[in-house]
């Protein structure tokens, strides 16, 4: 996590399991974060991105204890709410509920997402930040 001009970076928090995975995709430290700057929320997660103005959240939630072979690697769709998953540890998350649902997984931005779920290093601090 750290200042940038006009915004707050969040890096995500890397266990060492899921380093391998993510770097088959294209998924580093270098490569992956979180952005809030300017009334957005900008995601990155190698090849994927989410972006979307912050009065566009509806709700910020902690979450965590997640599966490693639901969550390691690639960004993940979740096939019971059509959320999307940024994972890079199993232990804790932000999860942001979303009052139009966003495009992050499909390049062509038909499939559009109601919430996400991102495992940065300081998942209190962002959702201080967006709940503020």
């Amino acid at each position: 996590m750290g200042h940038q001009a006009g915004g707050r970076r969040f890096s995500f928090a890397f266990a060492a399991s899921y380093r391998l995975p993510a770097l088959m995709f294209g998924i580093t430290p270098a490569t992956a974060g979180v952005l809030v700057d300017d009334g957005w929320l900008r995601v990155r997660f190698g090849p994927w991105r989410l972006c979307t103005p912050r009065t566009n959240i509806s709700e910020c939630s902690l979450t965590g204890d997640f599966s490693y072979l639901r969550t390691a690697g690639p960004a993940r769709l979740s096939l019971v709410d059509r959320g999307v998953t940024f994972a890079t540890n199993p232990q804790r998350a932000i999860c942001v509920r979303f009052r139009l649902p966003v495009p992050a997984l499909d390049p062509t931005g038909r499939l559009l997402h109601p919430g996400a779920t991102m495992t940065v290093a300081a998942p209190q601090a962002l959702f201080n930040d967006l709940t503020a």
